[in-house]
């Protein structure tokens, strides 16, 4: 039973990697750009909810609701102003950008916050579970964070295959000249990727910064737990962006079970894995 609450923790852990996951596989699959400071963008997401509820006394909530899509307009300007003059000179400039912006970022939240660790007070939401059987128990958190990374990916793929903007999006990721001469303008429309990019990570760094303490310099690692869920389930693929987060998931969770030593290791070995034998991921051939 200890090995089936296992599965079932790493599930759930895996619903958080998969939220730290979209917005990488989205700004890739669209625009062929591996942002290096995707995890210093959780943190700086959390560090900004801790200064709302600090500084305003709102509930944690509104927060929560207001710094999504305060970082949605973020990521469109950052595309904007930042991204978009780099894409011009091929994906090595991009590289240079995205890891001169973590660099940054990392050094004016240590400055602003110092290295102290901070955590977001959930209350009883945070710490509380039920009981799924006499062995198994579910935190709320947990389960609402798989769920809501479930309906991130599903409202996701909606637009992108429902709605007129969603389509020239995913026209643009395959031919961007091509979309341009039907009418569609691509720095607008990967303005619009990255918001969506940004908006996801926002979520994700919120619901870790709600279950586990964070501080300026942890970003790099949940990249990592980001950049090895995409390439598990996938380059560009969505869905195959929630099952490398679940697989990376699980993993951990009955690596720990065996050794808790081998937590880490036992994700960083699947995912070395899939590079050596699948490098395509688990499921290959899809776009976003």
């Amino acid at each position: 039973m200890d090995f089936l609450n296992a599965l079932v923790q790493g599930l759930l852990i895996g619903g958080l990697y998969a939220l730290f996951a979209t917005g990488l596989s989205l700004m890739f699959g669209v625009m062929r750009i591996v942002n290096l400071a995707h995890g210093d963008l959780a943190v700086v997401a959390s560090f900004l909810a801790l200064a709302l509820i600090s500084g305003t006394g709102l509930p944690l909530w509104f927060v929560l609701v207001v710094t999504v899509p305060l970082f949605a307009l973020l990521g469109y300007l950052t595309q904007r102003v930042l991204l978009q003059k780099s894409l011009k000179s091929g994906p090595l400039a991009t590289l240079l950008v995205t890891f001169g912006l973590s660099i940054v970022l990392q050094n004016v939240l240590l400055e602003v916050f110092s290295a102290d660790t901070r955590t977001l007070d959930g209350g009883s939401f945070a710490t509380g579970s039920f009981k799924l059987t006499d062995s198994i128990s579910i935190g709320y958190l947990s389960l609402a964070t798989f769920v809501l990374a479930v309906g991130v990916l599903t409202g996701i793929q909606l637009f992108l295959s429902r709605t007129g903007l969603g389509r020239m999006l995913r026209a643009s990721s395959d031919d961007r000249e091509t979309a341009n001469l039907v009418g569609g303008d691509s720095r607008h429309i990967y303005g619009i990727a990255t918001a969506i990019a940004f908006a996801t990570v926002a979520i994700a760094g919120l619901m870790f910064a709600m279950r586990s303490s964070f501080d300026p310099s942890i970003g790099p690692s949940r990249l990592i737990f980001a950049f090895e869920a995409v390439v598990i389930g996938g380059l560009g693929s969505l869905w195959g962006t929630l099952l490398g987060g679940i697989v990376l998931g699980v993993t951990q969770s009955v690596g720990a079970q065996i050794d808790p030593a081998l937590t880490l290791l036992a994700g960083h070995l699947i995912f070395l894995a899939v590079l050596a034998f699948r490098p395509q991921g688990l499921i290959a051939g899809r776009k976003a």
